[in-house]
């Protein structure tokens, strides 16, 4: 006689395994015959919802959202297509497909703490999918006499000399300058710090300012700062806390935009394939200025420069989505596939393409930029979208 108790985690054990396609017979016959119960279908409410409250899990703290998932869940018709590996799952195919949702909520619990199970993908498949590994430490310094330097190849310590300026690769991974004596009055020099699709990479500038660097990113400083501003150029996406100095403002130049700062913690995200620029204040405060316009932030705070050149502000802007990228981890909230598939392409230095009619979703969830790409791909796969891989390209299908 199957027991018709169902906790929490039995609730959540349970689930992980039917994502992760280890679901026995006697284990799906267990869901059916509980979904099937109005008793226990409460009891599924009952458990649904304490997980989706559990922020320490997931920290979803949307209510609407909350309450939308979790009719989803217990809804009796999904529309959506039944996959045809067992007969029992579909039955069960309408809660699943809420539990695919569940699994981008729910981050790291249910599945993103445990690597996917490929053995359904063609071995060709498996190779190619191997070789599309997510980003790491990579970048190029380019010295101001047109050198380059392949930060990830060379080892620790002094790496360059320009004038009386010595580069520096710390122990930790990351760049720092060291102004000698007199180098304030010198001619300046340029370097560019340069990150490739799949890279990321820390700095250190002759001011005591840390920058970090987003993949397919680059930053143009000086070698050392003087003169009456502190003047940086961005491509890409970077974090910057900036050392204090009323003397000299700091300036981030992203095209015709500029960023000016005293000393503060803000992001910069300006790739060119993005619909906007978007300047994100962490702490201090910032002006964007912009054809004669300008806006100062307070943090929390977003201002964005459409493509068309218009800005605004989103004064309540997520900021632990923000910054997700620095902290190793994708974080999506309500975020549409193209703006997901911009994302892993970039880190995963792979050529993601669309054949056909794609149908319009939204995603929400944390993944560890560390996951493999099976991983990721397993989970857009579980939320109904189709895809296959050709070379180092994958091509998402309706």
């Amino acid at each position: 006689m199957i027991n018709r108790v169902m906790d929490q985690q039995t609730f959540a054990t349970l689930l992980e395994k039917y994502l992760s396609e280890d679901l026995s017979r006697e284990e799906t016959a267990r869901l059916l015959d509980s979904l099937q119960d109005d008793a226990m279908r409460r009891q599924w409410e009952e458990a649904v919802t304490a997980l989706l409250e559990n922020k320490a899990v997931h920290g979803l703290s949307d209510p609407g959202r909350m309450q939308a998932i979790r009719e989803a869940i217990l809804a009796r018709e999904a529309g959506v297509p039944v996959p045809a590996r067992t007969p029992f799952l579909k039955k069960l195919w309408p809660y699943a497909a809420a539990a695919a949702v569940i699994a981008l909520a729910v981050t790291g619990m249910l599945y993103f703490s445990r690597p996917a199970a490929p053995g359904h993908l063609p071995a060709d498949t498996k190779a190619a999918l191997a070789g599309m590994r997510p980003g790491g430490n990579k970048a190029v310094l380019t010295l101001a006499d047109g050198s380059q330097i392949t930060l990830d190849s060379v080892g620790n310590g002094a790496i360059a000399s320009q004038g009386n300026v010595q580069v520096i690769k710390l122990n930790s991974g990351q760049l720092a300058y060291k102004a000698g004596k007199g180098e304030n009055g010198a001619a300046l020099r340029y370097n560019t710090l340069s990150t490739p699709r799949g890279g990321q990479f820390r700095i250190v500038l002759p001011d005591g300012s840390k920058v970090w660097l987003n993949a397919a990113s680059s930053l143009r400083f000086p070698t050392a700062f003087s003169g009456k501003a502190r003047e940086v150029q961005l491509t890409g996406e970077a974090y910057f806390e900036i050392a204090k100095d009323p003397a000299m403002p700091f300036e981030v130049k992203v095209n015709d935009m500029a960023v000016q700062v005293l000393g503060t913690h803000f992001n910069v995200m300006a790739y060119p394939d993005e619909h906007s620029i978007r300047t994100t204040l962490l702490e201090g405060a910032v002006r964007v200025q912009h054809a004669g316009e300008h806006i100062r932030l307070q943090p929390g705070e977003q201002a964005q420069l459409s493509s068309a050149g218009k800005m605004t502000v989103n004064k309540s802007v997520d900021i632990e989505g923000v910054m997700a990228w620095k902290n190793g981890y994708f974080n999506f909230d309500r975020e549409p596939l193209e703006g997901v598939i911009r994302q892993i392409g970039r880190w995963y230095d792979v050529e993601i393409t669309y054949e056909g009619n794609i149908p319009y979703r939204e995603f929400g969830g944390k993944i560890a930029r560390g996951s493999s790409i099976t991983e990721v791909l397993k989970i857009l796969e579980l939320s109904g979208v189709h895809y296959r891989v050709e070379d180092r390209k994958i091509v998402i299908t309706p």
